[in-house]
């Protein structure tokens, strides 16, 4: 078959295809070379995908998987500020419609059905995509957004090899860096570990407070907004993975990975607190082990992939205040272990070159114990509150995909969810793609898919307001999309594409307040989330030694709750969702010659109300922001080593913003890291 030169989409295929001879690696850029012929991957039919390569996600090594998401990606990242809570959610839906995927394991925390980005250091990840609506039923249930899947790959390297990585930044802040490699012609193994600390106590001005200025009179004649400085914001995190593969190069690999996390912060204080951070201790602490045993067959025609996993976390919340009288005194003392027992098979059966079927199956086994034995009631004693459940979900799948041309596709998967006793209804998803032009790579695609959410364990057992009774959240989705590749080889690459979506969710959950002072959740709005993804991409080379590459995306999501008012008060309905903002966008500039390399990230928000009627009064809305980093490298080789010399610039502009509502935010900050990799 013809070969083409340049890639059939970004919707298709992520890299573009430039001869190996340009050393864009060694440059500053990674972009494999990409063999394409005609026709498009089976596998892939009609989905909706981003995919992050190794440069998007080891450009910054001390940035999480939240941070390269957000200047990465069309999505929404919720962020509290570094090393606390940062979620993910996709096309105006919230952080536990997003299913999270790890090497095949699902590691959303079934107590709240999330995961938190910030604990997901970029350095553990070899290979992240996003899978956006519908085509996250591929892989999952559940994710009425979408689903993002984060995987670890064998290093293929051969011989010991070892990478030392020295970061340090503003604010007293340190990360440090080891990677340690061997490899023959059977094994590779792979020891990664993170060790990041700071006492994060930057400035910042502070303008939920206004400070008077008096005259000598003590009559006020002025005002202004007092600079204070991140107060009980301290962290230590470490993280250690562990990876061994054995390949018997006659089909067959077997794995092991093992990532284990300790993580010990501190809770900064809000914009709105007076007190002083000597007065209480507000600290949360995690340990979570994450283990996964894999074996793959692969032959002409068909793969099995089995896989066992094990998921151990222990979460513990305290918050403690003096009293007044120079007695510290526990207010709060929550413990959570969580327990997951996972297994998965897969299978993959080629029928020619024009038809795939797959199969998957696979169970999560939860066990969770959750307490705060130190909580103050509402008559003001302490009580034991929590629960102690389980969960058994089992998910099962079976898909059917077929080209009968190079030039046409369609894909039909059929999903079953089971959450301990109850089975959602079918989950059906159809896919269709097609070249409409090959001059250009003009290729279409729609999907239409049905997916259910179960409540988290919370939503259902909290003490005190869970309601047993909550039934699932549920919709259909509807995408389609257009997407284009031009190129002329060893000059440029551009591509982009954009797509519409349209999702109807009804029973979703919200928590509301009771007459009794506690909140409890409720199955009552009905939302409507559409909108339009774009996204852009062109590497050029502008001459001898000189690479550009820019990547850009941008978002519309109006996400608006559709349902009945639930009093006569009701200010919410045709409003847009609490802290979902409806314009999105990233851009991305990289420019390199010979050993250097220089990058400017960008991202924006809207707007974001922060109450469901929009009310804008006292604290009713979050403005826009813009946000500017940028990044200088160089490169350096002896006959001993590679060295890595880079310098960063976050908040260029010193941008004054919140992500979340009195939540503080650093402003202007700098790192350097120093790299080196010895050769042998």
């Amino acid at each position: 078959m013809k070969r083409l030169n340049y890639t059939l989409g970004f919707l298709l295929v992520p890299a573009l295809c430039m001869p190996q001879s340009i050393h864009w690696k060694r440059s500053g850029f990674q972009i494999p070379e990409v063999k394409v012929y005609g026709k498009r991957p089976l596998k892939e039919v009609g989905t909706q995908q981003t995919k992050l390569d190794s440069t998007q996600l080891k450009e910054n090594v001390a940035l999480s998987i939240a941070d390269v998401l957000t200047f990465s990606t069309p999505v929404f990242v919720k962020n509290y500020g570094r090393a606390t809570l940062a979620t993910v959610a996709f096309r105006g839906t919230s952080a536990s419609h997003t299913q999270v995927l790890w090497n095949g394991m699902r590691i959303n925390n079934p107590m709240m059905g999330m995961t938190d980005f910030s604990l997901i250091p970029s350095y553990f990840i070899d290979d992240a995509s996003l899978l956006h609506g519908t085509s996250s039923v591929n892989e999952t249930g559940g994710g009425l957004g979408g689903a993002v899947r984060l995987s670890t790959v064998p290093t293929d390297h051969q011989g010991f090899g070892i990478q030392y990585i020295q970061g340090m930044g503003s604010f007293k802040t340190f990360d440090e860096f080891l990677r340690l490699t061997y490899g023959d012609e059977h094994w590779q193994t792979s020891t990664r570990v993170v060790y990041s600390s700071s006492p994060n106590d930057f400035k910042y001005v502070n303008r939920d407070k206004k400070e008077n200025v008096y005259d000598e009179n003590m009559n006020i004649i002025d005002q202004y907004y007092p600079t204070e400085r991140n107060k009980s914001g301290a962290f230590k995190d470490l993280h250690v993975l562990q990876e061994v593969y054995y390949n018997t190069r006659k089909g067959d690999r077997f794995g092991l990975n093992a990532w284990y996390i300790h993580s010990n912060r501190e809770l900064p204080m809000l914009t709105t607190d007076y007190g002083s951070d000597m007065d209480f201790e507000n600290r949360q602490k995690e340990n979570t082990f994450r283990g996964i045993l894999s074996w793959q067959h692969f032959s002409n025609r068909w793969k099995t992939d089995v896989k066992a996993g094990y998921i151990h976390t222990d979460l513990q919340y305290k918050y403690s205040r003096d009293l007044g009288n120079g007695n510290i005194a526990n207010m709060s003392h929550s413990k959570s272990l969580i327990n997951t027992v996972y297994a998965q098979t897969d299978g993959e059966l080629y029928f020619g070159d024009q038809w795939l079927l797959t199969a998957n199956l696979s169970l999560h086994q939860h066990f969770v114990k959750s307490k705060d034995k130190d909580i103050i009631l509402q008559d003001g004693n302490k009580g034991v509150v929590g629960y102690d459940a389980s969960r058994t979900e089992l998910s099962g799948s079976v898909s059917a995909k077929w080209r009968p041309t190079d030039r046409f596709g369609a894909s039909l998967v059929l999903r079953e969810d089971l959450y301990s006793s109850s089975t959602s209804p079918l989950i059906p998803a159809l896919f269709i793609d097609g070249v409409l032009c090959r001059k250009g790579n003009i290729t279409a695609k729609a999907s239409i898919s049905r997916n259910h959410r179960y409540p988290s364990l919370n939503d259902l057992y909290f003490l005190p307001g869970g309601n047993p009774n909550l039934k699932s959240e549920k919709g259909w989705t509807y995408d389609a999309g257009v997407s284009f590749a031009v190129g002329k080889e060893n000059r440029y690459a551009l591509s982009g594409g954009v797509s519409w979506f349209d999702s109807h969710i009804t029973d979703w959950i919200i928590w509301l307040p009771t007459p009794k002072g506690f909140f409890s959740p409720r199955n009552l709005k009905t939302v409507h989330a559409y909108g339009v993804e774009a996204k852009a991409d062109l590497n050029l080379l502008l001459g001898k030694d000189w690479k550009l590459g820019v990547n850009s995306t941008y978002s519309w999501t109006p996400s608006i709750n559709d349902g009945a008012p639930m009093t006569p008060a009701d200010q919410s309905v045709g409003k847009q969702l609490p802290y979902i903002p409806e314009h999105s966008a990233t851009l991305t500039g990289s420019l390199a010659w010979r050993s250097w390399s220089f990058l400017y990230k960008w991202c924006y928000y809207s707007e974001r109300f922060t109450m469901s009627s929009n009310d804008v009064t006292l604290t009713g809305k979050l403005p826009e922001y813009f946000m500017s980093n940028i990044t200088l490298e160089k490169r350096l080789s002896f006959s001993w080593s590679d060295l890595s010399l880079k310098g960063t610039v976050n908040n260029l502009f010193n941008e004054d913003y919140l992500s979340v509502l009195s939540r503080p935010m650093p402003g202007i900050n700098f790192e350097i890291f120093i790299g080196i990799t010895p050769k042998w």
